[in-house]
């Protein structure tokens, strides 16, 4: 490549929530940006999303950001011209009895931040899971409106309508390092040499995010956990079931478009760290076992159950299961990483508070205040965690 490059915001990394930064630029008159992929645009870890959305959390301003997430999902059509594989098939949260006090408080809280959600009792989750055995749980949450999506099909609708706004999208275009002039970022350096020079450097490197940030002494505090998932036929047509994540026995089960179900494990107290170039992607032994005693046990109406296939991702983990969304530590550089398992239901108002971030420097939603997902709250001390724990699932939700 010759001369550099200048572009007035260039955002380092193609997946979900690059492109969804870039889309939601570009709506608000923001098309000088140009994303930088290494590979192809939601080629590295939004594939492996499970795609839950519910607005389940005891983080407020978490809470607001899945359900400003779901009004974008539930009008793609509209916004996007296109499926993006978002099925409104309900979402239930079961608990025991040690939890029931902080589901009541966080659904009461998350009602506050504009989510519908309520309680409902074991007869109606009977009616929409027959298969279940429900005696364990003691309450449970519904909201009408979650279900799942398709993370890969979603980057590709943000992608789309950011190019179509006028935002570059270059594939194959590894970043070597960003460009560096005292205490300000200027732009980025390419692998093949070449350079971009720009306003705004936003980094949305996800699981990638602490080596590439560490040169200029930037420490995220992000550990890569390798989660497991496991695809199941459950050897009967089980008809419209919501999404169940069950808080007593820890997993998370939803359907599928082709009838399966998706298993995914909440007990999320020991993280497996992993290399996300070099990781196993399927499920090990051990994982399948659990796999087969936490369905069994919960729904022994699946008359004959069987693994029909599994792969797994990585999460980039924060110390309180949050994302990193803000400016700084250097001049001239928003950083939009950590994760940590929540960011496809969020991604649409990731996009909007990084755009906000670039524009104006703060949030632009008051639910949103910027400040709760700052780089600088751990060296405070002051971590984002959800008000309402519940006991051995107080990550997550």
């Amino acid at each position: 490549m010759s001369a550099a490059q200048t572009a007035q915001v260039v955002i380092v990394g193609g997946g979900l929530e690059g492109v969804a930064a870039a889309w939601a630029l570009s709506r608000r008159g923001v098309t000088d940006v140009v994303v930088c992929e290494s590979g192809t645009v939601a080629g590295g870890m939004t594939g492996k999303s499970s795609g839950i959305v519910r607005c389940h959390y005891g983080v407020s301003s978490l809470a607001a950001m899945a359900a400003a997430g779901l009004e974008v999902f539930e009008k793609a059509d509209q916004i996007f011209g296109s499926d993006i594989g978002f099925r409104q098939t309900g979402y239930v949260v079961g608990v025991g009895e040690p939890n029931v006090d902080n589901l009541r408080k966080s659904l009461a809280a998350q009602r506050a931040v504009g989510v519908q959600t309520e309680e409902i009792d074991r007869d109606e989750v009977a009616k929409l899971w027959p298969t279940a055995d429900l005696e364990p749980f003691a309450a449970f949450g519904w909201e009408e409106r979650g279900g799942y999506g398709d993370a890969y099909q979603t980057a590709q609708a943000f992608a789309a309508a950011a190019r179509a706004g006028g935002v570059t999208i270059r594939q194959s275009t590894p970043v070597a390092g960003l460009l560096v002039d005292g205490e300000t970022v200027t732009g980025v350096r390419l692998a093949d040499g070449g350079e971009i020079h720009a306003d705004t450097v936003v980094v949305a490197t996800g699981a990638w995010s602490k080596p590439f940030l560490a040169p200029y002494g930037i420490d995220v505090p992000i550990r890569v956990h390798r989660e497991q998932i496991v695809m199941i036929d459950p050897g009967v047509d089980l008809g419209p079931v919501p999404v169940f994540s069950d808080l007593v026995s820890l997993q998370y089960v939803r359907p599928d478009v082709r009838g399966e179900i998706l298993f995914g494990n909440s007990d999320l107290q020991e993280l497996e760290i992993a290399d996300p170039d070099a990781y196993l992607n399927k499920a090990n032994d051990d994982f399948i076992d659990l796999t087969v005693d936490k369905v069994g046990t919960r729904f022994p109406g699946f008359p004959e159950p069987a693994i029909s296939s599994s792969y797994a991702g990585c999460y980039d983990v924060t110390p309180d299961w949050n994302p990193i969304i803000s400016r700084g530590p250097l001049d001239g550089l928003v950083l939009a990483v950590g994760f940590s398992g929540h960011g496809f239901k969020i991604s649409p108002a990731v996009g909007e508070l990084v755009a906000d971030l670039v524009i104006d420097g703060h949030s632009n939603d008051a639910r949103i205040p910027e400040d709760d997902f700052r780089f600088s709250r751990f060296a405070e001390g002051d971590l984002l965690t959800t008000r309402f724990p519940y006991v051995g699932a107080g990550e997550m939700r």
